[in-house]
């Protein structure tokens, strides 16, 4: 049973896409994979909503699969809870894009970008009931 637990996770291991934290990061492998990135701002320890897009459409497979083959993620989170603080550098780089791309302060956030950082698409709050209906959204962005 060990055994056939072990083959799943390296079989699917390549299909649940990583979240990064570093936009510098993100462009370079955009640009190099030819891939949009998905910038997420989150409270992830207070934020109701944000929490509930984590589980009902970022961790759902059907999501997961999309985001893999054709995005590179990004979250930016700021937590409140002391035992859940990001370091000094990461908080700094939080800020920076909060900066640029969230000055108002609006939790969930979430952008679609270009390789460039140009904004293509921008949803504040929950955008869809669930998984399937986000990823319509992902495949035909509003021009």
């Amino acid at each position: 049973m060990q055994l056939l637990i072990f083959l799943f996770s390296i079989l699917f291991s390549g299909i649940t896409p990583s979240w990064l934290t570093d936009m510098n990061q993100a462009a370079t492998a955009a640009k190099k994979e030819n891939k949009l990135i998905l910038l997420n701002f989150s409270g992830s320890d207070w934020c109701g909503p944000c929490i509930k897009m984590e589980k009902e459409i970022f961790a759902h497979a059907a999501f997961e699969e999309y985001a893999a083959k054709n995005l590179v993620l990004v979250n930016a989170d700021f937590p409140r809870l002391k035992k859940n603080r990001l370091n000094e550098k990461q908080t700094a780089l939080n800020e920076a894009l909060a900066d640029k791309y969230n000055k108002t302060g609006i939790f969930p956030l979430t952008l679609l970008l270009d390789a460039n950082g140009k904004v293509l698409q921008k949803w504040e709050g929950v955008p869809a009931a669930n998984a399937t209906s986000f990823l319509t959204l992902l495949k035909n962005p509003a021009k």
